[in-house]
């Protein structure tokens, strides 16, 4: 097996990222962030690249923190806050800022930092036999990796709140339920269901694409009249690209676009 803890598969118009340590259920270390960090920037400058899918190999996506790095040779128990600053708050806004739509496959259970990582990307698809777990509770912490900021927003207070506090794992099922992810299909389909997601964002209008990915983000915080303004600014920019007057040409002739993916 590849001794990676990245694995990069570079394919037609997308990038696939896998999490690749499954001995330690794909548990981050900072060697781990490196590479990572390093994979989403190369995707990011290739102009070829219109979408990208994170997984993770073997029976999980992730547990988040691999928590051997937070024990010293001498048994203290290292405060966590410089990793967050580092490695997990950089990576949750790198996702969330792509000029690209990033797909996430949880195949397995996704815990703490990584279940945020995950909920973090554009559209979530998990395995049936797939969980959602904030542990944080468990050892006294508070959600991180923007687990306080998504949480409320995907589900609602209530339901954040009680995930949060109560540290219990919910099944994929639940998850899509709730609003928490895009869709839960069977185990044997998930990189395949994927991957189709990917295939279909290689060839879309990327440019507003990423533009749709702003106008939300940028709603969690705005007010009406602000966001009303923002859709305008956006729409003049997205209709100045050369993809709009593409897919006008498309829709009229009635024939299939053909998008120019230009960012």
């Amino acid at each position: 097996m590849d001794e990676s803890p990245i694995l990069i598969e570079r394919r037609d118009g997308f990038r696939i990222l896998t999490l690749n340590r499954p001995a330690r259920l794909n548990a981050f270390t900072i060697p781990m962030h490196q590479v990572l960090a390093e994979a989403i920037a190369d995707a990011e400058r290739d102009a070829s690249c219109r979408a990208l899918l994170l997984t993770g190999t073997g029976r999980a996506f992730s547990t988040g923190q691999d928590l051997n790095e937070r024990v010293t040779a001498s048994g203290d128990v290292v405060v966590p806050g410089e990793a967050l600053q580092k490695y997990y708050n950089p990576l949750v806004l790198k996702l969330r800022a792509l000029p690209f739509p990033v797909v996430c496959a949880v195949n397995g259970i996704a815990a703490g930092a990584s279940c945020n990582i995950a909920l973090a990307c554009d559209i979530v698809l998990a395995a049936r036999s797939a969980s959602f777990l904030q542990p944080f509770a468990r050892l006294g912490l508070v959600p991180d990796a923007g687990g306080t900021w998504l949480l409320p927003r995907l589900i609602g207070q209530a339901r954040a709140r009680g995930l949060a506090l109560l540290a219990e794992p919910i099944s994929a099922e639940q998850a899509e339920q709730w609003g928490l992810i895009w869709k839960v299909v069977d185990d044997a389909v998930l990189m395949s269901e994927a991957e189709k997601l990917c295939t279909h964002f290689a060839t879309a209008p990327t440019f507003g694409l990423a533009q749709i990915k702003r106008a939300f983000d940028a709603a969690e915080d705005n007010d009406l009249s602000t966001q009303l303004d923002l859709e305008r600014t956006l729409q003049r920019e997205s209709g100045s690209h050369p993809d709009y007057a593409e897919g006008v040409k498309a829709f009229l002739g009635k024939r299939k676009p053909v998008f120019t993916g230009k960012r």
